[in-house]
C-alpha cells in the first residue's frame, strides 16, 4: 500500500476510534498517527489470533487499524490521564 494509502487509512480509522472512544476528534495529526499505529497494532493483534492484519485498503483493513487505534487510543487516554497535576 501506498503512503496516500495508509495516511488515508490511518485518518479515517483514527477519527472513527476517537469517536468511538471519547465522542470527539484529538485533532487531524493526531488521529492520523493513532490511526496508522492503530493499524500496525491491529494487525499485530489479528495475527496473534490467527487472522490476516491490513491487507490493502479495504472495508476488512479499516476495520483491523479501527480495532487497533481503539486499543491505542485506551492506552493513550490511560497514560495521559495520570499526567494531569
Amino acid at each position: 500500500m501506498s503512503i496516500i494509502g495508509w495516511l488515508i487509512l490511518g485518518l479515517v480509522s483514527g477519527f472513527i476510534a476517537s469517536k468511538i472512544v471519547n465522542k470527539s476528534g484529538e485533532g487531524m495529526i493526531v488521529d492520523i498517527i493513532l490511526g496508522i499505529v492503530g493499524a500496525v497494532v491491529g494487525g499485530f493483534l489479528f495475527a496473534q489470533f490467527g487472522a490476516m492484519g491490513v491487507t490493502g485498503f479495504n472495508l476488512y483493513s479499516m476495520f483491523v487499524a479501527v480495532i487497533g487505534a481503539v486499543v491505542v487510543l485506551v492506552i493513550y487516554h490511560a497514560i495521559a490521564g495520570r499526567r494531569t497535576i
